[in-house]
């Protein structure tokens, strides 16, 4: 009797337990561990650096924290080594790779068998054109339009500018090149006066500037593909006034605007915190909610001096600089701003690895 009673108790206690889960909703998506690769080609600068230390970041807090169990490939700097790398990690079998490309195609056949095998792949900042994987990147379009319509429009639409070609042969380079010239033709009271190739180098920047200064007595204006701070030392060693300049997002360069009496300037980015975006939107695919669209182009905001109104494309925002809060004199000169994207706070002292 008393068996048959702590049987029916014990049954009784079952039953309510069943019940009581089959009340409780099933585990979701959100709620899965993925095991995610980042393969990368190169590591010899700040940019790169600061790709790696934002992946590393984005999974240990924000809403990526927990999800992610990271592993970071970093090759040397030859396609087949990445290749070599890249076979390696599908032989793992992980759930997704990130990609930063050292070739933008002789990774496809690599990639389309990766998707092949069941692994989402994302490719960010160099990407591939391989079609099976999710892209991300920066709206190029957007920034290589907007680049030239600050210029012409915080010099009133008229003045003698020179332009930086950047680095020959670079698809980033030439694709803004052409957009730069088409913006403006639409200012005819703009003359580019002359052209230098910075190769993206802070030396080469200075002294093409320096060579264009001593031919020519007026310039108004500098459209540099780099630094900027190259342009300002050869301004200054010329004795000639500041001049307003466009440049690309370094600490280094937003610090020498922020503080320089006079200078204005527009500051455009193409953040390392890319390597983010692409974890994030490899979760996204795994828990079932991809993207609508296969490339996701990201029009990230302007720092600036000067807000100024103009042609600019849709969506674009512009910051007005602001020492400590997106300017910061004690950190690093290679920082990439700004350093952490609107879903995360990645703060500049980890992205710059000083925390």
């Amino acid at each position: 009797m008393k068996f048959n009673l702590l049987r029916k108790l014990a049954l009784g206690t079952l039953a309510l337990a069943g019940l009581f889960a089959a009340a409780l909703p099933a585990q979701s998506a959100d709620q899965k561990k993925y095991t995610i690769y980042l393969s990368n080609s190169v590591i010899g600068n700040d940019w790169l650096q600061q790709m790696l230390r934002s992946a590393e970041v984005s999974v240990k807090k924000g809403p990526l924290a927990g999800r992610v169990d990271l592993h970071i490939e970093t090759v040397e700097n030859t396609v087949q080594a990445q290749i070599n790398s890249l076979n390696n990690i599908i032989a793992a079998k992980p759930d997704a790779i990130i990609v930063h490309a050292g070739s933008v195609s002789a990774l496809d056949p690599t990639l389309e068998r990766a998707c092949a095998a069941g692994i989402v792949v994302v490719s960010f900042s160099q990407v591939v054109t391989a079609p099976c994987p999710w892209k991300v990147n920066t709206d190029w379009t957007s920034t290589n339009h907007d680049i030239p319509v600050w210029l012409a429009e915080v010099l009133g639409g008229k003045g003698k500018i020179i332009v930086d070609r950047g680095l020959p042969g670079s698809p980033i380079s030439e694709a803004s090149n052409k957009e730069i010239e088409a913006v403006l033709a639409k200012y005819p009271g703009i003359e580019v006066v002359g052209w230098y190739t910075s190769n993206y180098e802070l030396g080469a920047e200075q002294a093409g500037v320096a060579a264009l200064l001593a031919a020519n007595p007026q310039i108004d204006g500098i459209l540099t593909a780099g630094y900027g701070t190259g342009a300002i030392q050869a301004l200054k060693d010329a004795g000639r006034p500041m001049v307003p300049i466009v440049m690309f997002a370094y600490n280094g360069s937003a610090t020498a605007c922020a503080q320089e009496p006079g200078l204005k300037c527009m500051i455009y980015t193409h953040p390392p915190y890319l390597s983010a975006d692409a974890i994030k939107l490899a979760v996204d695919v795994l828990d079932g909610h991809p993207p609508a669209n296969n490339l996701t182009e990201n029009n990230y905001p302007r720092l600036t001096t000067d807000v100024v109104k103009g042609d600019f494309s849709k969506g674009a925002e512009f910051i007005k600089l602001e020492i400590g809060k997106n300017v910061f004199p004690d950190l690093p000169p290679g920082l990439v701003l700004p350093a952490s994207p609107a879903w995360l706070d990645i703060t500049p002292q980890e992205a710059a690895g000083t925390n």
